[in-house]
């Protein structure tokens, strides 16, 4: 590549960057990113027939466990976060909220680029199994079309929002708008509640066992704190932090 043509590709970038800005939180047009490099097609729904519709852990059987982080909040704590997994070798899930990639577009190819997976955490992370059909829908659709503008794929996970687990009716939603399965967890790490990095690393270790699945979010500055440690002691046990994909496959 010349040097016009890095410096095109720079302001083509930044300009990206600043249009997602000026989108905001709730905003309803389609962002496009940069064109996915050689050798990272967009992620899509994948259906592990021996798993349930809601998934909450992998095989007891193989020592990998997936980190799966909720995607909104400030992007330099994200970026940190996912610096962070990549030092380790370790690959993570990330939920992303709509209305976040709206505000944040180049994110979710960022995401991609690092060997993760990234999928739907709703459009604007509201309480989605107390809304209507329509409603729920929508918020699962929406957000589907962002990752698809973005990424060429409405992404491989659904996770609702303010819930651990899917109601029947948004468990039917989700199929309907292209997930075969629903991602929850069974380690919470609580980290949203801001206990400090020792509990959030405690609460974990403490918890995770092999193919277990483990909610974090980003936006958090304990749960950075947390990460370095966390991932230590995921190695000195032999556990392997895959993207859920990796988990299931």
């Amino acid at each position: 590549m010349t040097t016009t043509d890095r410096r095109a590709a720079l302001r083509t970038a930044a300009a990206l960057t600043a249009a997602g800005t000026l989108a905001g939180c709730g905003a309803t047009r389609a962002v496009t990113a940069p064109a996915a490099p050689p050798g990272s097609p967009p992620q899509a729904p994948r259906a592990f027939p021996h798993h349930p519709t809601q998934i909450t852990h992998g095989p007891r059987t193989h020592p990998r466990i997936a980190l799966t982080f909720h995607g909104q909040g400030d992007p330099t704590t994200a970026r940190a976060l996912l610096d962070e997994a990549e030092r380790h070798g370790a690959h993570i899930t990330v939920l992303a909220v709509g209305t976040w990639l709206d505000a944040h577009p180049a994110l979710a190819r960022r995401i991609l680029d690092g060997g993760h997976d990234l999928g739907n955490h709703t459009q604007h992370h509201l309480d989605i199994n107390s809304m209507p059909e329509a409603q729920a829908y929508a918020e699962i659709t929406e957000c589907a079309e962002r990752l698809r503008s973005l990424t060429g794929s409405i992404g491989s996970w659904f996770r609702p929002s303010r819930a651990a687990r899917a109601s029947p009716l948004v468990e039917t939603l989700a199929r309907r708008a292209g997930y075969p399965h629903v991602l929850s967890y069974d380690v919470d790490s609580l980290d949203f509640t801001s206990p400090g990095a020792p509990a959030i690393t405690r609460k974990v270790t403490t918890e995770i066992r092999n193919g277990s699945v483990v909610s974090l979010h980003f936006g958090y500055a304990d749960t950075v704190a947390a990460l370095p440690a966390l991932l230590h002691e995921l190695d000195r046990r032999g556990l392997r932090a895959v993207t859920t994909t990796e988990l299931l496959t």
